[in-house]
């Protein structure tokens, strides 16, 4: 019986579940990833995640532009694979997606239909979750709305941020994606339509931009609190601070709610450490990076830096 998959993915997210795929014994006849891209102050041509693993492991490695071309096309015909398995990857058109027999799947992270979108454990942190997941369904049209085959789902702590949420559901979304891969082959999946999960008004994860990270002052410590870490390490919360005339830019990765009731929007305090003003307390600031610097720890950043925080305020 014919039992291979072609795999879809570019980042290191994607590289754990092609392993735990690997790993389980299923054949992976192809793996489909982005172009090379030229990267850093060299501009050199820079391989994907997946491309790299991929190599070591002797995979067959295509690399579409547009993923319509139809040298492309007849090359994954040509795989004849029985299934599609797809983890952060570009948007899959019709005429891929439909291809295998058994389908094409994707692994999403979020516990889906809730946080559809490019940014589902980013989005799921800033709003304060205490819980997330990852969710294998069938590719379907529309984006994120395919039958649900599977779930997995972890706890998020209190002041755990993205980038630590993202590493613990890399490899509990690999597992996960790695049994549905077994079920799929060995015609046992179970799928669900969306549509019978829906309960009340959907969470969206949409793409961020640079003018969503920006932290406004007047707003709770545990609101701010989840963005800054909802944001960390990437794209990162940033905010501003002006002395005198003069106004700076800086971002920051991991901190801790101090709530006393009082109004202290748009305060710095560094008698203690570093203290940001919310709306009803302070934000003690543990990691942070100030234009033209380095990120450090708060601690590290007082010894060379504390003047340009004296007498400042948060803008």
């Amino acid at each position: 019986m014919n039992k291979k998959i072609v795999f879809m993915g570019t980042p290191d997210f994607a590289v754990e579940s092609l392993k735990t795929i690997l790993e389980s014994g299923t054949e992976v006849a192809a793996v489909i990833t982005a172009p090379d891209r030229p990267a850093g102050r060299g501009q050199q041509l820079r391989q994907s995640a997946v491309k790299e693993f991929a190599l070591t492991k002797g995979i067959k490695v295509l690399q579409p532009e547009k993923l319509k071309d139809l040298d492309f096309i007849g090359k994954l015909r040509n795989i004849d694979a029985e299934l599609f398995v797809v983890v952060a990857f570009r948007m899959l058109p019709e005429i891929v997606w439909d291809m295998p027999r058994k389908g094409t799947i994707n692994l999403h992270g979020s516990l889906l239909p809730n946080y559809r979108g490019a940014a589902p454990i980013n989005w799921a942190v800033m709003n304060g979750e205490k819980k997330t997941g990852a969710t294998t369904f069938f590719i379907e049209k529309e984006i994120d709305t395919g039958k649900i085959i599977d779930k997995v789902i972890i706890p998020i702590a209190e002041n755990e941020t993205a980038g630590e949420v993202h590493d613990r559901l890399m490899v509990a979304g690999a597992k996960l994606l790695s049994n549905t891969v077994e079920q799929i082959l060995e015609g046992t999946v179970e799928a669900t339509p969306q549509s019978d999960l829906i309960k009340g008004e959907l969470k969206e994860a949409p793409k961020i931009f640079k003018a969503d990270c920006k932290i406004d002052w007047t707003d709770t410590t545990q609101n701010i609190h989840n963005k800054i870490r909802g944001l960390s390490p990437y794209p990162a919360a940033w905010t501003q601070i002006q002395k005198d005339d003069k106004v700076k830019s800086i971002k920051l990765f991991e901190c801790l709610k101090e709530v006393t009731g009082k109004n202290e929007s748009g305060k710095i305090q560094i008698e203690e450490g570093i203290k940001f003003g919310c709306s009803d307390g302070w934000l003690i600031i543990n990691t942070l990076q100030l234009e033209g610097k380095k990120r450090m720890k708060a601690k590290d950043f007082l010894q060379g830096n504390s003047n340009s925080l004296i007498d400042a305020v948060l803008v």
